[in-house]
């Protein structure tokens, strides 16, 4: 099932196309990587799902209905701009968010408490935002994108301003909100999270939307039935069908060597034939990342 349906969405600004004829299907109960170099249009998209700017043509739809004003109580969203009033208290602030979500008061209390806990600012409650460093403000915009338990929640660069400690504890509650049913969309320029948390992706590049579908469909898509091999002893004599793209002496006799197989065989194939050649210590085939994946889509459209 589809949470977020987005179909042929386009914005022209005054000499520029931000989006030209969009189209993206979120699944529900996802980790959705948009994602993009700077300019490519995800944050227009973003602002276009969450109604701050209007689409001049396409149309979206939330949970199978033609997306509306009042659902903008069923979202979260967290700006890569981050806007917090740096001399308003904590409580206060995150209390203020929370109505403004239709949270009661009461309930609102219960999970701002429950939330600083969880996050270790439990004796922050009465402190200036100002007083707060970076990464503790954004634990707390964090708590006021999810105080109202949204169904679509919209990060753009969540890990902005986080060390690695404060950044696993983020990545553990955004798993912990998809496994109870939220639909998470994430925009980041960090491959490394992309890697880690998104189930599937959208490329974005330049208005146009370039690559889409899980991230395991999308990477397979991408082989390119190379093997990486550390062996024993200098390789020599390979038939012409096994390129050997680098081979090199890693000491202690042991070499490493990256060979592509040309002509349709399998992995199987090139290890019997190594194994009469040397003694083999590793063998692993050569599976392209989401940076290395990003990197090559993107240059390919510049040299277009």
């Amino acid at each position: 099932m589809e949470a977020l349906s987005i179909k042929n969405i386009t914005k022209e600004y005054i000499g520029h196309v931000a989006l030209d004829d969009v189209s993206i299907s979120v699944p529900q109960s996802s980790i959705y990587g948009l994602l993009g170099p700077n300019g490519a249009g995800k944050t227009t998209l973003i602002r276009i799902v969450t109604q701050i700017i209007a689409a001049d043509a396409g149309e979206i739809f939330f949970k199978g209905k033609k997306i509306e004003p009042k659902d903008i109580f069923r979202i979260g969203y967290l700006p890569e701009e981050r806007g917090l009033y740096k001399k308003m208290k904590v409580g206060e602030q995150l209390l203020y968010l929370a109505r403004l979500k239709g949270v009661s008061k009461t309930e609102a209390i219960h999970k701002i408490r429950l939330w600083l806990k969880k996050l270790d600012l439990e004796g922050w409650w009465n402190k200036n935002v100002q007083d707060l460093s970076k990464g503790m403000q954004q634990k707390i915009q964090f708590i006021a994108t999810i105080m109202a338990d949204p169904e679509l929640i919209i990060l753009d660069e969540p890990f902005s301003g986080f060390d690695p400690i404060n950044a696993n504890t983020i990545k553990d509650e955004i798993l912990q909100l998809r496994d109870e049913g939220a639909t998470i969309i994430f925009s980041t320029h960090r491959m490394e999270s992309v890697e880690e948390l998104c189930d599937h992706i959208a490329l974005i590049d330049r208005s146009k939307k370039i690559l889409e579908g899980s991230q395991e469909d999308i990477k397979n898509s991408f082989r390119s039935n190379t093997y990486r091999i550390e062996h024993r002893g200098k390789l020599s004599d390979l038939p012409e069908r096994f390129q050997v793209n680098d081979s090199a002496d890693s000491g202690m006799g042991n070499w490493k060597s990256e060979i592509t197989i040309l002509n349709g065989e399998s992995g199987n194939d090139l290890l019997k034939h190594l194994i009469e050649k040397s003694e083999i210590v590793s063998f692993n085939e050569k599976i392209p990342t989401m940076n290395e994946i990003f990197i090559s889509k993107v240059n390919e459209g510049i040299n277009e």
